[in-house]
């Protein structure tokens, strides 16, 4: 299966011109021939190859060195020449994707802007990163997706320089949004998110786009490679998944990244309903080991009316440390990150404390965490569908909130970020 990139209508310098036609066969070997002063050949290239009679035969680009071109024909190599034989580049690339030298990627740094303060502030998505959306049937996971493409772009730095980097480009971010229904044809949810990835490479490492890309749903995915598999009569392993399942999914979820000397990065956000909210099911379970972390879709906030209905508590993202710092958000997002983990969790405890020895047992301590716990959730994470916050707005709301607290029970943020935040006057 391949797609053809360019239908993608975008073009960029110096790249290969789709339909350019060469007269340069410099050997045969076997299946394969060898080209010469080729421009821009691409490694998995679909190719035609007229012969002198008029046959034309196909093939695909196995091994490229410069302008030179290893090309295996899929017919045979009988009657090829030097002289009359034409090999024509179509422009088409192998959905399974490129192989990628793990010494060529580049760690994540930079952070993607969602919009959504429970993700940007305490879960940060880094530029190259994989991270998924664990929901389960009826949650508003679809809603979720459609609010951070609406929203998800660069982060726009409060002081630009005179001299912009690209990256600070507005343009140069781009959405892949794949969708996968339970009842699609089974090979169709087989070639969904492959096709997706394939664009999302062609415009991060060919165009220099940051791309994001939303996969929903990857459950569905993974039943219909469940299906393949019985339709196999291949030994099942966990709850009937095929025992291949984790490779498989370490397939398409291993394409994100960033390459050395490639402008662009590719951003997974794969989603997945969780069969009865079990977190322990083969699908989140393998992917989770895969992945650099998670965002979870909460039934209980759901069930109160809340939204998004993000859980901070068990979500993570493990790349977050790298795409936050003094120049790409505020130096102090860290720390308010931590501190707000820290009360949000502490204040989790009381409410349970309370429940059982009664709100006149609490002390005024405890009494402030139960306050910050109902507005963390009212005002924080309560967000409105079309409701957009960049991340410095979101900060400032987090300041808010701890500004609850007096300066000393705020234990995790040092004296001197304190100086020069808590004493702004709160807006509530």
């Amino acid at each position: 299966m391949v797609v053809d990139k360019n239908s993608l209508l975008m073009e960029e310098e110096g790249a290969l011109e789709v339909g350019m036609e060469y007269r340069t066969v410099s050997g045969v070997a076997g299946p394969l021939v060898i080209l010469d002063k080729v421009k821009g050949p691409k490694y998995q290239e679909i190719v035609n190859i007229q012969l002198g009679d008029g046959t034309v035969r196909r093939g695909q680009v196995l091994e490229v060195d410069g302008e030179k071109a290893v090309v295996q024909v899929f017919e045979g190599t009988s009657g090829i020449d030097n002289k009359f034989t034409t090999v024509q580049f179509t422009g088409e690339l192998d959905i399974s994707g490129s192989s990628i030298n793990p010494s060529e990627r580049t760690y994540p740094q930079e952070m993607i802007q969602t919009g959504i303060s429970t993700i940007d502030v305490m879960n940060s998505i880094a530029r190259g990163q994989k991270i998924p959306l664990f929901s389960a049937a009826g949650l508003p996971h679809n809603e979720i997706a459609a609010q951070i493409c609406s929203q998800a772009g660069l982060v726009k730095r409060l002081e630009k320089s005179a001299t912009h980097n690209q990256d600070e480009v507005e343009d140069n971010f781009a959405i892949v949004f794949a969708a996968m229904a339970a009842n699609d044809p089974t090979i169709e949810r087989i070639i969904t998110p492959r096709i997706a990835l394939t664009t999302a490479e062609y415009l991060a490492y060919e165009c220099g786009k940051h791309v994001l890309v939303m996969l929903t749903d990857m459950s569905s995915y993974a039943d219909a490679l469940r299906e393949v598999s019985a339709a196999r009569e291949e030994v099942p392993g966990r709850r009937g998944y095929p025992g291949y399942m984790y490779t498989d999914l370490a397939t398409i979820d291993e394409r994100a990244g960033r390459i050395e000397g490639r402008k662009g990065s590719i951003t997974q956000i794969p989603i997945l309903t969780m069969t009865n909210d079990d977190i322990t099911h083969p699908t989140p379970d393998l992917t989770g080991y895969i992945t650099e972390g998670q965002i979870y879709i909460d039934r209980q906030l759901h069930n109160r009316q809340i939204y998004p209905p993000i859980n901070v508590l068990p979500s993570l993202s493990r790349l977050m440390k790298s795409a936050i710092r003094e120049g790409i958000t505020r130096r102090e997002h860290a720390d308010v990150s931590n501190q707000l983990y820290a009360n949000y969790a502490i204040g989790m405890d009381v409410q349970a404390m309370k429940a059982v020895v009664g709100e006149e047992a609490l002390s005024s301590e405890d009494l402030l965490y139960l306050e910050f716990l109902e507005k963390f959730e009212r005002k924080f994470v309560t967000q409105g569908a079309y409701d957009t916050r960049n991340i410095f707005q979101s900060l400032d709301l987090a300041w808010t909130l701890l500004r609850i607290f007096p300066r000393e029970l705020l234990h995790r943020i040092p004296a001197k970020t304190l100086d020069q935040y808590y004493s702004r006057e709160a807006t509530n």
